[in-house]
């Protein structure tokens, strides 16, 4: 058992038999009032989101998970399969539940897989992937005194805001955990 205090982005915990994970996380004290600490949460289930507030003496059972090597093969459209590293296995997820981390997801990719009890719930980026320029506008020499940016398409279809130097076929490298460009390479 942990207190609410203790949930964080990423945080996965147990709530009515259901597993859920935090995405956004925010800890307000109001005044005269006790404190809140109010939550985004994802079930890890069906994909559903949920905002909820708690105090922070509630209590709430957390979860251990296992962590497995996995690297993306393929989706039918509807599921998205995996290959265990070790065990050569093929779990599935759906869309779903993978959700934003489709935007990062490039066949071949290794990355972890989170379980429960055996069952897959989750993904485990890595902080940062390298994504191909498929779209970009071009950028003119006479804009760049105020640090212009410009938005471009990458090969998931996520749209990055970027520097005016990056152009279509470069490869780009992208925080997982904000969406932002970082650096061309």
């Amino acid at each position: 058992m942990i207190s609410a205090n203790d949930l964080r982005r990423g945080t996965t915990f147990e709530m009515d038999g259901e597993l859920y994970k935090v995405v956004e996380y925010q800890h307000s004290f109001i005044g005269r009032g006790s404190a809140n600490v109010r939550v985004k949460m994802r079930n890890l289930r069906t994909g559903t989101l949920t905002d909820r507030t708690f105090s922070p003496n509630d209590r709430i059972n957390d979860v251990r998970l296992e962590l497995r090597g996995v690297q993306y093969l393929y989706n039918d459209g509807t599921l998205y399969y995996f290959m265990d590293t070790e065990t050569y296995e093929q779990p599935a997820l759906s869309v779903e539940i993978l959700g934003d981390a489709l935007d990062y997801l490039t066949e071949n990719m290794t990355l972890q897989i989170s379980t429960y009890e055996g069952e897959p719930i989750d993904i485990v980026l890595p902080v940062t992937v390298d994504l191909k320029v498929i779209e970009a506008a071009p950028g003119f020499a006479g804009d760049t005194a105020t640090g212009a940016t410009k938005q471009v398409t990458l090969e998931t279809g996520l749209k990055v805001t970027v520097p005016l130097f990056v152009e279509e076929g470069d490869i780009i490298r992208v925080d997982t955990r904000t969406g932002e460009y970082i650096a061309r390479l």
